[in-house]
């Protein structure tokens, strides 16, 4: 097999690879008779896998265009199928960002998880591999393959670790997302025929496709990501995953998993098929006003927490699809600034809930109050990380939708003006929960023997609440890096693909 690999190490594989390697590992030798040792291999495996993602953002050009850090090697070459890898401005920050908060995720499960330790701790690292290999992959049949397999990890982790409707929640989470995948297989197919047999997804990007072609493979495409991020309506598995997923399963879910469908929008739905973005945008705009509006509104009379982060998740990955179909530079930036802000803080407010959960096992917020009187460390982490959910100016939170608007406002101002009731909207159901959770009087005689957080929760908790706080603060070195891919796309997007309209330039 004939390759060439342009960097060396080949950082991307070692990103994808090292940690599926590890959790192979940790379930062939892991026991829950020496459960210590089985976590000490887990976090070591995580940070290894963590390392090869540094050079990544320390290496990235800024100025560079096209993919960096490229991995090109034969793989079925009957179907001229490629080991295809590479990252841009797009995706750089979700590679680290996974292979991060999966080290977060193990120590989070340090003393939580009793009972079949290694497969819980393999499965987040097989599933942190295959997010990585989402992002990186510049091969449509690979991108598939990473996109599919990334169900089967956390259908385990829901099925098996989560709550009393685990079952039903995982069964659900599964037929969803997959259901929605199938049109994308069948789109995948018909580029690779349109394209003389082959699955580049930049190749991809170039095909002169006519009005009708491009917007059934942007349905098609639609069906998988608008699943995954998720739009309404088809957003109703999330709260149910997310209230039976345990803590870790929950902080993943949120912090990455969401993002696929984001992400796939950047990579497929707007460059393969510039014209039909632009002819089905007012679509996709309503259905993200839908969901900054009207789910807003849901998340504000939910009594379970999770159900009321997983909700508030949804309407911020609202703003991500609003910013990327506006179709200006600072709404597309903004988009992928709030994706991984939602990274953060989304992951965060998750692990909150869960050491609210090992303490006194319910999430109704009913049986909360007065929390700050015995953790007054953990009750101000909460409210830092509430203030940056509803987007409170110097938090990562902040940045993100403050760039969407302005985009939004710049496109319509009608549009920014709905768009900008997701701050108060926010605010209202973030503060509202602390309010009832945290502040007042003791109400619960159990909440009186909770105890603050511990070493290891402080430092889970310190470090992301670091991050949040310098995103917000200084968040070029996010958005610098992002910039010349962005303008590339919007340039891109802005030429038609019909056939017509290529043919004229070419005999001009």
């Amino acid at each position: 097999m004939q390759s060439t690999i342009s960097t060396f190490p080949p950082y991307l594989s070692l990103s994808v690879w090292l940690p599926i390697l590890c959790g192979i590992i940790v379930l062939a030798v892991g026991r829950d008779s020496r459960a210590g040792f089985t976590r000490l291999l887990a976090l070591a495996g995580a940070i290894t896998s963590f390392l090869p993602t540094i050079p990544l953002f320390t290496q990235f050009s800024n100025t560079a265009h096209g993919p960096q850090f490229v991995e090109k090697a034969a793989w079925i070459e009957r179907f001229n199928i490629q080991y295809y890898l590479g990252i841009d401005g797009l995706s750089l920050w979700f590679v680290p960002l996974t292979a991060f908060i999966t080290i977060i995720v193990v120590i989070s499960a340090w003393e939580v998880i009793q009972e079949r330790v290694a497969q819980y701790m393999g499965s987040f690292l097989l599933l942190s591999g295959l997010m990585i290999g989402v992002f990186v992959a510049l091969d449509g049949l690979l991108f598939y393959f990473f996109f599919e397999a990334t169900l089967i990890p956390m259908f385990i982790i829901i099925g098996v670790f989560g709550g009393p409707n685990r079952v039903y929640a995982s069964f659900k989470f599964f037929l969803y997302t997959f259901m929605g995948s199938l049109l994308t297989l069948i789109a995948i197919i018909y580029l690779y025929n349109k394209s003389n047999g082959s699955f580049d997804i930049l190749a991809w990007h170039n095909l002169p496709l006519t009005m009708k072609e491009q917007v059934l493979i942007f349905i098609a495409f639609l069906m998988a990501f608008a699943v995954k991020v998720p739009m309404w309506p088809v957003h109703t598995w999330l709260p149910d995953a997310h209230v039976e997923a345990p803590t870790g399963g929950s902080v993943v879910l949120a912090a990455i998993m969401l993002k696929l469908g984001g992400y796939g929008f950047l990579r497929f739905s707007l460059p393969i098929a510039p014209d039909a973005s632009h002819y089905l945008a007012p679509l996709i705009i309503v259905l993200s006003l839908i969901a900054v509006i009207y789910i807003g509104l849901v998340a504000m009379v939910q009594v379970d927490m999770k159900k009321l982060v997983a909700y508030s998740s949804i309407a911020h990955m609202g703003f991500v699809t609003l910013g990327f179909f506006i179709f200006n530079e600072i709404g597309v930036q903004g988009g992928i600034v709030q994706m991984i802000s939602h990274g953060f803080v989304s992951g965060a407010m998750f692990l909150c809930i869960g050491v609210l959960y090992d303490r006194l096992h319910s999430r109704q917020i009913a049986d909360y109050g007065g929390v700050v009187n015995v953790m007054p460390k953990f009750a101000a982490f909460s409210v830092l990380f509430a203030m940056a959910n509803c987007g409170l100016p110097a938090t990562s939170g902040f940045v993100g939708e403050f760039m969407v608007i302005l985009g939004a406002v710049k496109f319509n101002f009608w549009t920014g003006l709905l768009a900008a009731t997701a701050l108060i909207l926010g605010a209202a159901y973030s503060l509202w929960m602390v309010k009832r959770v945290v502040f007042g009087k003791i109400g619960n005689k159990h909440v009186a023997e909770l105890t603050d957080l511990n070493g290891r929760e402080f430092f889970m908790l310190g470090v992301l609440a670091i991050l949040t706080i310098y995103m917000g603060l200084y968040p070029a070195p996010f958005t610098d890096t992002m910039q010349v891919s962005v303008a590339d796309l919007l340039q891109h997007v802005s030429v038609s693909k019909l056939p017509q309209a290529v043919a004229a330039v070419a005999a001009h």
